[in-house]
């Protein structure tokens, strides 16, 4: 499948920003995808674009802003080809426990190496009653896929999708207990748990099919960025991708834009300004398929 992708993000200050520094991650990237073509127009224009890649292998382009401005408008167009099979929800997996060993025995600390995923990380702790939650969906002897898929299913069924419950600021624990939140919760909570039990799971954002094929629900995160879970399930299956939020296994719905720990690694747009106390945030964005 081929898909068009917009993603304009607007700031409005209440007073005049003097400076800004972004970080911007609007390129897409990921296995079973390929790249057709990438704009970023940026108004005002910065006096400074410099591409790198982070360290999770994340193409990541700082910009720099001297002219004074009250608006912001960052407007990334893709065009990108998705081909990616995922595996069937009875496929056989290695147990769950045996992953967990291999996981902390890893040897590399590359970005691709499951122990950097283990841990908790800054919006990701690990918590006893999210790790108890988890632990329900792997009893012992149990395989790897056949829990998180369990896992997944309780979330998507236990929590309500309620875009006005929470922040990205919002704790996880208040996020569990409440039981309310969007995809990013529910991508934390399912992280935590997993990791929780020492298993390597990422969080991965990115964009899903804005136009349902016919006959289908529309998915709940379309129309805005999307984010997800990635489970290392051995060096023959890999890394799984699981949506939690609507209870599926990633296949040609879903658009990869960045893989990290938590959102703070991912988050498509962040930064420094200088001059206003106060900013409003838009973000539109459109994913057609074209092919």
């Amino acid at each position: 499948m081929i898909y068009d992708i917009r993603h304009v993000t607007t700031y409005e200050y209440e007073n005049p920003v003097s400076f800004a520094r972004c970080t911007l991650r609007l390129e897409p990237r990921g296995g079973g995808q390929e790249l057709i073509s990438h704009n970023v127009e940026i108004h005002p224009r910065p006096a400074e674009r410099n591409v790198r890649r982070d360290f999770f292998g994340t193409l990541t382009e700082s910009v720099v802003i001297e002219a004074a401005h009250r608006n912001l408008r960052i407007d990334s167009r893709s065009r990108v080809s998705v081909s990616r099979q995922p595996p069937a929800r009875d496929a056989s997996s290695p147990l769950w426990e045996t992953i967990r060993d291999i996981a902390f025995e890893a040897t590399s600390l590359g970005p691709s190496s499951p122990v950097g995923y283990v841990f908790a990380s800054p919006l990701v702790p690990v918590l006893r009653p999210v790790s108890a939650f988890a632990a329900e969906s792997f009893p012992p002897g149990a395989g790897i896929l056949k829990g998180a898929i369990d896992l997944m299913h309780r979330i998507r069924n236990q929590f309500r999708y309620d875009p006005k419950a929470t922040v990205i600021s919002t704790p996880l624990n208040e996020v569990f207990d409440k039981r309310h939140g969007v995809c990013q919760d529910f991508a934390h909570v399912m992280i935590a748990g997993l990791r929780g039990l020492g298993l390597p799971a990422a969080y991965v954002s990115g964009y899903l099919r804005t136009i349902p094929p016919p006959g289908q629900p529309r998915l709940q995160g379309a129309d805005a960025t999307h984010a997800w879970v990635s489970l290392w399930c051995g060096a023959e299956l890999g890394w799984v991708d699981l949506d939690p939020t609507n209870d599926l296994l990633i296949g040609n719905d879903h658009i990869v834009l960045a893989m990290g720990r938590d959102f703070s690694d991912v988050s498509p747009v962040d930064g420094i300004i200088v001059g206003s106390p106060k900013q409003k945030l838009g973000v539109a964005v459109d994913v057609l398929q074209v092919e």
